[in-house]
């Protein structure tokens, strides 16, 4: 069995770095114009080199966002724009559109192409359509089956990769064409500038007979008729590899640091695991605890199993479960004292019970018995954002290793 890729979103250059050490194969970025994440940490083109460098020194991959559904003024940049990418050294551009594929073919010839999901494959013959205009890879639409996704595969062109989406928000739209935002608050969803209004507390009215389209039985809160739950597909990697997909993507650039390395992490141990050993693979528990520790809502399959029912939203709150807070990074260890230099991201305090999440070894928890400030005062207390500490550290740590608790009340 080929080994498949494991394919993290990068927001900006730390969780880039936090993706791929934390075990991702490849990431996916956006740079400032072009992309469909526009209130993300996009990269610029000096950044999108640095990330490159990064990325390649592991030996791993980089791909860049070029997926807006574009009007005529968005082209005039485009040829230019593509011939930096390919310059920086970047190994693949996503695009949606077919004008910006003719520009990308003319400008860059040798850049690999792949087809965002914006475009919204569903059937093996768009996906030979696509791959006989000179697409490498196809990101499946979001609204497929197994049954369907593995027809797909089975019936594609030779050379033809796949990617899906496994893990991260889902979109009530089709693929992600939604025109609420353009209508709500004028702001372009196609574009990478959405305000989720789908998000948004809903009323819903009838004035001669009310309930009659949907019972409306929230309290004053309002009920979310258009929010989705979250997709998690960690406890199915057997299927997901035996329908063919080549890329397992996780959702979520404009998401923290923590949120990737976590996800990240997880996916990474299910699918080593597999790949181990298929035929005595067994699911972790652990696996799906570590990822439901990271903000999120709701998990569901999403189509993968069929059509999703009304289970597949979520009408009492659009609120994420965020049952633990990411209040450390390592920045360094000392072997000789045990003690570790610490980032902190939220205010944490002595006798807070603490868990270490680390790249290649198991979580450790352990208490905050003893702080101390960069003028080497102890302190009771680290409330001050990207305040650096010093703590002992129960086991080895490194650089990247990241502190979390739990939640306390009214956090």
């Amino acid at each position: 069995m080929i080994r498949p890729e494991l394919l993290a979103p990068a927001g900006n250059m730390e969780k880039l770095k936090m993706a791929l050490i934390y075990g991702a194969d490849a990431v996916y970025i956006g740079g400032e114009k072009f992309g469909l994440r526009a209130a993300a940490g996009n990269f610029d083109i000096p950044e999108i080199k640095e990330a490159v460098e990064f990325t390649h020194n592991l030996g791993k991959k980089l791909y860049v966002t070029v997926n807006i559904i574009p009007h005529n003024e968005d082209l005039a940049e485009l040829s230019d724009y593509l011939k930096q990418l390919n310059q920086a050294g970047v190994d693949a551009i996503i695009i949606s559109d077919p004008g910006v594929l003719m520009i990308a073919k003319e400008s860059v010839p040798d850049m690999e192409l792949h087809l965002s999901t914006q475009a919204n494959n569903t059937n093996y013959k768009s996906a030979e359509f696509w791959h006989n205009q000179g697409i490498k890879r196809i990101v499946l639409a979001r609204e497929l089956s197994f049954k369907e996704i593995s027809e797909i595969t089975h019936k594609a062109p030779e050379g033809l990769e796949f990617e899906a989406f496994v893990h991260g928000a889902m979109c009530i739209s089709y693929s992600g064409r939604c025109l609420l935002s353009n209508y709500m608050v004028g702001r372009d969803a196609n574009k990478g500038e959405c305000a989720h209004p789908c998000r948004y507390k809903y009323y819903l009215v009838e004035e001669k007979r009310p309930g009659e389209y949907m019972p409306v039985e929230e309290d004053e809160r309002g009920t979310y008729i258009f929010n989705s739950t979250d997709l998690c597909m960690i406890e199915h990697i057997p299927e997901i590899l035996k329908s063919g997909i080549k890329s397992l993507k996780i959702e979520g650039r404009m998401k923290s640091s923590y949120y990737v390395a976590t996800v990240i992490r997880a996916y990474r141990l299910a699918i080593d695991s597999y790949m181990k050993n298929p035929d005595s693979y067994t699911f972790n528990k652990d696996w799906l605890e570590e990822v439901s520790k990271a903000s999120h809502r709701e998990f569901s399959t999403g189509f993968y199993k069929g059509k999703p029912d009304s289970t597949g939203q979520i009408y009492g709150t659009s609120s994420y479960v965020r049952d633990f807070a990411f209040i450390g990074m390592v920045l360094e260890y000392d072997q000789n004292s045990g003690i570790g230099t610490i980032e902190q991201r939220n205010k944490m305090v002595l006798g807070d019970e603490i868990e270490i999440i680390r790249p290649n070894k198991e979580v450790f928890k352990q208490t905050i018995d003893k702080m101390w400030n960069e003028e080497g005062e102890e302190i009771s207390s680290a409330p001050h954002p990207q305040q650096i500490i010093k703590m002992p550290m129960k086991e080895v740590v490194s650089k990247y290793d990241i502190l979390r608790r739990e939640r306390r009340d009214g956090e």
